[in-house]
């Protein structure tokens, strides 16, 4: 009997898991990507001597990309290593506070307690609490699929169940952040996390809390190689299971037969046949690309969700080191309520936004030259719904200079040496991702868990989907989460 073949629209890093999972069950694979790289998000930008990791920059639970080397009786060591974050960011405040957030719960408490005016025991507290939802939703909600009848009777879901009112969902995480701290700054500082998954935390439920857990206790990691080698190392991984990848392949139909059975692809006019479709594509343009000669099969509630925010990313080469900023800082805006208004409710940029400023050189000196360092800058900025960008753009690289050339004492323009961005616009066009957000749709409802579109199509037999717009979620352990889901969908 020969082996079952399966067919990926997209080579992110879901698309590359599910590739490698398919492929460990005795599947043959091939994976067709739109553009010359694989990666999606996770890929990377050279110029003029700096690498830049061009997207996600924070690496948490490692064991999920381990796992896929183990999966295929090799030694996670032997291709990508990690070092383990003892500080995981550094983080700015618009009063003069500086705060390190240590990885060791007990030595940030003592750090927050001392920086700020709350106790080391409240810290603790709220540490427990995002460790106690954890172990409530991650069975149910991460690791496994919410469509699929069999694991409702496991017992460790029933048990889940049960402790549901204790995932804090009927209160905002601003809300139950506030009932913790006093002082605004750890209010701030816990809030952050919303954007994690590209959410407001003015709206979206205080189970997001759960997301201080993954640093404090599975901790932070940079991937010697720097973050694109995660890309790297898999598809080698990938390719050594025999799984095809074939670039500028752009998909442009999902073909299935009279019954809705899903039984290939159609890539430059040539239809490649299968017997299981996979889309790591946005869902969004899965549909509206793909399927798009079949309204009737769209999931129109679920297609018409409020998306994610996005992201506003300068590529800064500077040409002067900066002892005291590390590889991930954080400049906090002075009004954070304000911020998130201006993205989700007026669609465009505060004058002050809080800025993410990633220096992979930090760590992997060869990614800048000598005396220089590669400034990853980005911002949050609301989905595109066809702003004015280029006016936006300008004026948030101005404000951007002005609050990092305060904080560190120093006029940055004069320090760029050359630059690269990345807008909503280009997010859209270059990597599928409807509206440019980040995530997929955002989490702010109480039941956004519940509404992510399924691993599985429930009426196309044999199309499945993986990647951050759908179950469970965006970010790249979330990511690598939907691809074994779609492995346990599937058989070899």
């Amino acid at each position: 009997m020969s082996p079952k073949k399966a067919v990926i629209i997209g080579a992110g890093i879901a698309g590359i898991a599910a590739a490698i999972r398919l492929a460990v069950k005795g599947c043959s694979v091939e994976v067709f990507e739109a553009n010359d790289f694989a990666g999606g998000k996770l890929a990377e930008i050279k110029q003029d001597g700096f690498r830049f990791d061009a997207g996600p920059s924070l690496l948490t639970m490692p064991q999920y990309i381990d796992e896929l080397f183990k999966l295929a009786g090799k030694d996670p060591a032997d291709y990508i290593t990690y070092k383990k974050l003892e500080a995981v960011c550094n983080y700015f405040y618009e009063d003069g506070t500086q705060l390190q957030g240590f990885a060791d719960k007990a030595k940030f408490a003592r750090e927050a307690a001392t920086t700020t005016n709350e106790s080391a025991d409240e810290i603790i507290k709220h540490i427990a609490n995002s460790a106690d939802i954890y172990h409530i939703t991650h069975k149910v909600f991460l690791e496994r699929s919410l469509h699929l009848l069999k694991n409702y009777f496991k017992w460790d879901t029933i048990r889940s169940i049960f402790r549901l009112p204790h995932i804090d969902a009927a209160r905002t995480m601003h809300q139950a952040n506030k009932s913790f701290f006093k002082d605004k700054r750890m209010v701030q500082f816990f809030d952050r996390y919303a954007t994690y998954n590209g959410s407001n935390p003015y709206t979206a439920p205080a189970t997001l809390n759960v997301i201080p857990h993954l640093e404090q206790h599975y901790g932070a990691y940079f991937p010697v190689g720097g973050m694109y080698s995660i890309t790297t190392e898999l598809v080698k991984l990938a390719e050594l299971l025999g799984v095809k990848f074939h670039y500028n392949s752009r998909v442009n139909e999902i073909v299935f037969g009279e019954r809705l059975k899903a039984k290939g692809i159609k890539v430059k006019g040539e239809v490649i046949n299968a017997d299981l479709v996979v889309s790591n594509m946005d869902v969004w343009f899965t549909y509206h690309r793909l399927l798009k000669d079949h309204p009737k099969l769209f999931p129109k509630k679920i297609l018409q969700q409020e998306r994610s925010s996005s992201a506003l990313v300068f590529y800064w080469g500077i040409n002067k080191k900066f002892p005291n900023l590390d590889l991930h800082n954080i400049f906090f805006s002075a009004n954070y309520k304000a911020e998130f208004d201006h993205i989700w409710q007026q669609k465009d940029i505060y004058h002050d936004p809080t800025i993410y400023l990633n220096i992979s050189s930090k760590y992997k000196a060869d990614d800048a030259p000598d005396g220089c360092e590669n400034w990853f800058t980005m911002i949050n900025v609301p989905a595109n719904t066809g702003q004015d960008w280029d006016f936006l753009i300008n004026e948030a690289r101005a404000n951007i200079l002005t609050k990092l050339s305060k904080n560190l004492g120093e006029d940055i323009s004069q320090l760029i040496v050359c630059e690269s961005i990345l807008d909503p616009r280009s997010i859209e066009s270059k990597l599928s991702s409807y509206q440019g957000s980040i995530y997929g749709t955002s989490s702010n409802s109480k039941f956004a868990a519940f509404l992510r579109h399924a691993n599985r199509s429930s009426k196309i037999k044999n199309l499945y989907f993986c990647g951050g717009s759908v179950h469970p979620g965006g970010g790249i352990p979330l990511c690598l989460l939907s691809a074994k889901i779609v492995g346990e969908w599937i058989e070899g």
